[in-house]
């Protein structure tokens, strides 16, 4: 279990950071939502010596994804105005959206040399260290910001994030909690949470993960966890009815389909809507491999061997290794169909 949240918490820390900690710092300088390139061009034209221009640019690159030119633009702001703590810390994000940590912390230690009371810059630092599982390193920049601000939910976050690294779950989800208490609008300490209890078989993963499908309804990470714990605990329908939350949102996730599938198969025995569902997956992703085993399973089921058939060889074709499949060929076989 840590090591699988572990890696859905490093998803959630890029969320997060790129959503900003504690100040907003350099956020409160984002370009307004109808500004084009050509008007931020003409303004930094007319006054070139402005860092601020640049950050606004820097901005607009990055939301376009031009991550290179946000690069540049952000060395220019630095250039310009190189005791500006703001810059550092979007430069900072900015290499650590690209997964470049080396510089990504110089950035935000120095970041933390300009003003050593910025929360911000301190929790990122501490959110990059807990990645490189640098762990009393980051509990220290943690623990500092919370002398700063005490009622930083960030800041409870990550220190639930290491307790939970430490597998100390208790203090973790006390930490988490907290984080909520803060921040009731905490969107990964509610997933958090909700993937702590579920591990253990807690009803209560339920009420975290419908906590965070409020926060952000269109959050297909939110719905397919819900809809897996209702799966694994036996609640078919509000297991579907998360993953048709998914199909909507994301018409091409083909786990929602999948698992829709799964459970009209496994543990309802509606097999010609269980096939429609594996179909789905399959167009959505050809190379599925388990969507074909199972649809094959389908055709089996009903008696429709040579059907069944095709779909177990190209479910072995994909994934050699899969004994399930060669289980099924082998039922085939003795079944009187030819097998290659």
């Amino acid at each position: 279990m840590i090591d699988r949240l572990s890696i859905r918490l490093f998803g959630l820390s890029l969320f997060l950071l790129s959503c900003g900690s504690g100040s907003n710092g350099a956020k409160d300088l984002l370009p307004q939502a109808d500004i084009t390139m050509e008007e931020l061009d003409k303004r930094i034209l007319a006054d070139p010596s402005n860092a601020s221009l640049f950050a606004q640019r820097a901005f607009f690159h990055e939301k376009h994804d031009s991550l290179n030119a946000a690069l540049r633009d952000w060395d220019r702001a630095i250039k310009l105005d190189s005791l500006d703590p703001r810059w550092r810390i979007a430069m900072g994000d900015l290499r650590y959206r690209t997964v470049d940590l080396p510089r990504a912390q110089a950035q935000f230690e120095r970041a933390l040399q300009l003003d050593p009371k910025s929360t911000e810059a301190r929790l990122k630092l501490a959110e990059l260290l807990l990645v490189e599982r640098k762990y009393p390193e980051a509990m220290v920049q943690v623990n500092d910001a919370l002398r700063i601000d005490d009622q930083d939910p960030q800041a409870y976050y990550l220190k639930g994030w290491i307790h939970q690294e430490a597998g100390d779950t208790a203090l973790a989800i006390s930490s988490y909690r907290t984080a909520v208490e803060r921040d009731p609008d905490m969107y990964g300490s509610y997933i958090a949470l909700g993937l702590i209890h579920a591990a253990k078989g807690d009803p209560l993963a339920m009420e975290y993960y419908n906590s965070a499908v409020e926060i952000r309804p269109e959050s297909v990470e939110a719905w397919y966890d819900r809809g897996m714990f209702a799966q694994e605990f036996g609640e078919d329908s509000v297991a579907i009815a998360s993953y048709a939350r998914i199909k909507e949102i994301d018409p091409n996730n083909a786990l929602a389909w999948y698992n829709t599938g799964y459970i009209l198969l496994e543990h309802q025995e509606r097999y010609a809507e269980a096939r429609t569902q594996f179909t789905q997956a399959i167009t959505v992703r050809p190379t599925y491999a388990q969507a074909y085993y199972n649809r094959g399973l389908t055709y089996e089921l009903e008696g429709k061997l040579d059907s069944a058939l095709v779909d177990y060889e190209q479910a072995i074709a994909l994934m050699p290794d899969m004994d399930l499949a060669a289980q099924a060929l082998g039922r085939m076989h003795a079944a009187g169909l030819k097998v290659r």
